[in-house]
């Protein structure tokens, strides 16, 4: 399995927003996925600390989806 991150729930996360479109680009300490419509990219960092980190990025993948 790819790593996208040092967390295992983030990378199940990002695996099925690839799954469904959504494009991954590596960078030197943070990622960046970019929705199907090319609208917004959103920053993951490759280690996040914060534990709410994750309920936040799915918020906003909502808000980018909603939108489209």
């Amino acid at each position: 399995m790819k790593r996208y991150t040092t967390n295992k729930d983030w990378n199940v996360v990002i695996k099925r927003l690839i799954r469904n479109g959504w494009i991954y680009q590596r960078g030197g300490k943070h990622g960046r996925l970019v929705p199907p419509n090319g609208a917004r990219t959103v920053t993951i960092s490759n280690s996040p600390s914060d534990r709410r980190s994750l309920k936040n990025f799915l918020c906003l993948v909502k808000q980018i989806v909603r939108a489209d």
